[in-house]
């Protein structure tokens, strides 16, 4: 029994939920979410989000620490777009109810973020991510027209190419038709069929050992859109935040940029500053200059932290500035108005992913991406800090036009139901071995982080392709012996993840923005100013030999 929706969106977050708002209007939606509802990377985004809502600031200004953040790799057309659309995205997420802070009644009070010229960084306290997830969620449950899948993961998307041999997977003929979904509560798999897919399934953090990001951001939607043609850039460039709390259980509590923008500074655990020795905006310099300082500083001396000290501000400016921030440190028995707070890097945003024009649509026809998911070329090589929720505003808006159309366009064909087949389990049986999943698990993640992190070399990367190649031959015959379970497919696509990231960090032969190799330590425009293109070759989805690799300029 196959489940009908018009427009079928994987994610919950301020991408997903953007779009579904925007699309019911015009028919039916169904929101595919492996969690509950709200569970999703926006819920923690804490700093803000960017726009230009200052007299003495100007959407020139935003586009310029942007490309220049970018280094050199921004798609300056989506970079213009995104600046000058963000007051109007973000007046509609007013008008649903979300409350930014606001100074003497009616101005806002903008914060200020490394790589920022102005302050310009709207917020709710130190969670604006849940305000507007939450203005989001309530805009949702009061539409008709949309239901909601929580617990339910996506396996693989239904494409045209699935079907028919004479299609090209990933071709200019090929288009997305639906998905296999496992839910997760029943165990049972679902065939969802839609006229238009959007990806909005965010980033993939828990490919590596430390992350900011939540339990949900396992690269599913990279993996899913890889396995079925869809083009994937730049994985190599993966933003490391500076500055997590350090603590065996604060399972790396992220503390603001905002803090660093607010006047906190960075120090060594002998109280010394280090900042200014790397950039001239110190301890506002972007973040990738910043987390290299520190893992720098942290291999030279030996140390598991350094400390961020906001002790000199005022301590009522620290409580209701950042309130969640300071309970949340009190909690691991640190007061930030007394004593600096032990911080370490940790993987925070993943500026890669499917390739979308600025409307979203990705090479597969009817597949939309939007949010961190996708590539869009507004991040470049380094994301401006609080860039991210306004790509996902903005771009899931753009979506909505070109979707509704292709929808009109699908209304009159024949159901697709007819041609798609429910999913068969073949003879895989229930596994007696779930020691494979968590011990391939932790051996990716610490592969990852000790290979492919910060600071990268050939011979260190090296290392880390010969064990992913082994280890994805190993998951997938698990995969295919065994009968599907969310852990398992989580396996599956963190691996396909690593992979890419790993293969776009052995194509560049040089270090920019957040990609930085010990044997090509300076960046090389003459060969490298250009996006790292990789898909998958046409009906071999698995394994690392079929790698295809394409760059363009």
């Amino acid at each position: 029994m196959s489940i009908e929706k018009d427009f079928i969106i994987i994610g919950s977050g301020v991408a997903g939920l953007t779009f579904a708002l925007k699309v019911c209007k015009f028919g039916s939606v169904g929101i595919i979410t492996k969690d509950a509802l709200e569970e999703s990377a926006t819920k923690y985004a804490q700093g803000g989000i960017a726009s230009v809502m200052a007299k003495d600031d100007s959407f020139e200004l935003h586009v310029q620490d942007t490309i220049e953040t970018g280094r050199g790799l921004c798609h300056e057309d989506f970079v213009r777009i995104a600046c000058s659309e963000g007051p109007a995205r973000i007046s509609e997420l007013i008008g649903l109810g979300a409350q930014f802070d606001r100074v003497r009644g009616a101005e806002f009070d903008l914060g200020q973020e490394g790589g920022h010229s102005k302050r310009r960084i709207l917020h709710a306290h130190d969670l604006t991510g849940w305000e507007i997830e939450r203005t989001l969620i309530e805009a949702v449950h009061a539409q008709d027209n949309i239901e909601i899948f929580e617990h339910h993961m996506a396996i693989d998307l239904i494409t045209r190419a699935r079907l028919d041999e004479k299609v090209e997977s990933g071709s200019n003929e090929d288009e997305a038709l639906g998905l296999y979904v496992l839910n997760h509560l029943t165990q049972k798999v679902e065939t969802m069929v839609g006229r238009v897919i959007l990806m909005a399934t965010g980033g993939a953090g828990k490919v590596y050992l430390y992350t900011s990001n939540p339990d949900t951001a396992t690269g599913d939607g990279i993996a899913l859109a890889y396995r079925a043609g869809a083009k994937i850039a730049n994985m190599e460039f993966f933003q490391f935040h500076p500055t997590c709390l350090f603590h065996p259980k604060a399972k790396s509590f992220l503390i603001s940029e905002t803090v660093r923008g607010e006047g906190g500074i960075l120090r060594l655990q002998n109280g010394d500053t280090f900042m200014e020795n790397y950039h001239s905006l110190g301890c506002l310099a972007p973040r990738d200059v910043v987390a290299r300082a520190i893992d720098y500083e942290m291999k030279k001396s030996g140390d598991d932290y350094v400390l961020l000290d906001a002790t000199h501000l005022e301590g009522y400016r620290i409580r209701e500035r950042f309130p969640n921030i300071y309970k949340t440190c009190l909690e691991f028995g640190f007061d930030m108005s007394r004593e600096p707070v032990p911080v370490v890097p940790a993987a925070h945003y993943m500026c890669g992913g499917l390739v979308v024009d600025p409307n979203g649509q990705t090479n597969i026809k009817r597949l939309f991406a939007s949010g961190e998911v996708c590539f869009s070329g507004l991040h470049g090589a380094n994301r401006l800090a609080s860039n991210s929720l306004l790509e996902g505003l903005v771009l899931s808006h753009r979506a909505v036009e070109k979707a509704v159309a292709l929808f009109k366009d699908s209304r009159e064909e024949i159901s697709t139901v007819q041609l798609i087949p429910e999913w068969d389990s073949g003879s895989a049986v229930d596994s007696d071995e779930s020691v494979v999943v968590s011990h391939n698990w932790d051996e990716i993640r610490r592969l990852m982080w000790n290979y492919v992190g910060i600071v990268r070399s050939t011979k260190r990367l090296k290392r880390a392709e010969s064990r992913i190649k082994l280890l994805l031959e190993e998951i997938h015959e698990y995969y295919w012996n065994f009968k599907i379970t969310k852990d398992t497919l989580e396996l599956r696509n963190i691996a396909i993840t690593a992979q890419l990231i790993i293969q776009g960090a052995m194509t560049r032969k040089e270090s920019r923005g957040l990609h930085y190799n010990l044997n090509f330590p300076e960046s090389d425009d003459v060969n490298w100013k250009k996006d790292t293109i990789f898909q998958s070759t046409p009906h071999q989805l698995t394994t690392q030999t079929n790698l295809r690799i394409v760059t363009h300029e």
